[in-house]
């Protein structure tokens, strides 16, 4: 429900419709390991900082379905993570509804890997309830020592142009099509790619 009181419905995916499509449907909270192991999906972030409050316009309908309460937390948002040998993490991002600096956190505290190589993806600091929480996020992600940081599509101008200007050399100008490398120092056997 909007604050002007307007409702939008957006039911989630049916499963009998998903599998009917040559889909397989596995739905876990915690976090799953893809493609021969290599690649995490993080399930639910947990929220750890103290300034990363979710959606606080978001509303659902109570358990009873006859009232609207407050909503803020997308427990769905999910990041996809890989560990480039030598070099850190690299962390897809969806919108970061979690908090981006939540998502590098959870992504750290699973994978038990704290360099951070690449963080690509929606930051989510756009529009005047998330602006606010710029500085404070582009502190922490400072912070991470990040190789490459490449905030899109729900970043927003402004924290685009906050991030930019605090880590010249990591930011990374977005656009659509734009790949990205990361690889793993060479080793008798080859080199391993991240793409």
């Amino acid at each position: 429900m909007f604050p002007t009181g307007a409702e939008m419905h957006l039911p989630p995916p049916r499963q009998n419709d998903l599998e009917r499509e040559g889909l397989t449907v596995i739905e876990e909270r915690g976090p799953t390991l893809l493609i021969d192991e290599a690649v995490l999906v993080s399930g639910q972030v947990e929220r750890v900082t103290s300034y990363e409050k979710g959606l606080p316009v978001q509303m659902a309908r109570s358990d009873s379905g006859a009232d609207w309460e407050p909503d803020p937390w997308t427990w769905d948002d999910q990041n996809v993570v890989v560990n480039v040998r030598d070099r850190g993490l690299v962390i897809v991002t969806g919108c970061s509804h979690a908090g981006v600096v939540n998502v590098v956190r959870n992504a750290q505290r699973v994978t038990g890997e704290h360099r951070v190589a690449g963080l690509i993806g929606g930051f989510h600091l756009t529009g005047a309830v998330f602006e606010p929480l710029i500085p404070a996020t582009v502190a922490d992600v400072t912070a991470l020592g990040a190789e490459r940081i490449v905030p899109a599509h729900c970043t927003g101008w402004r924290a685009m142009h906050a991030l930019a200007s605090a880590l010249p050399d990591a930011f990374v100008q977005p656009s659509v099509g734009t790949v990205f490398e990361f690889r793993a120092p060479p080793t008798d056997e080859g080199t391993a790619v991240a793409t």
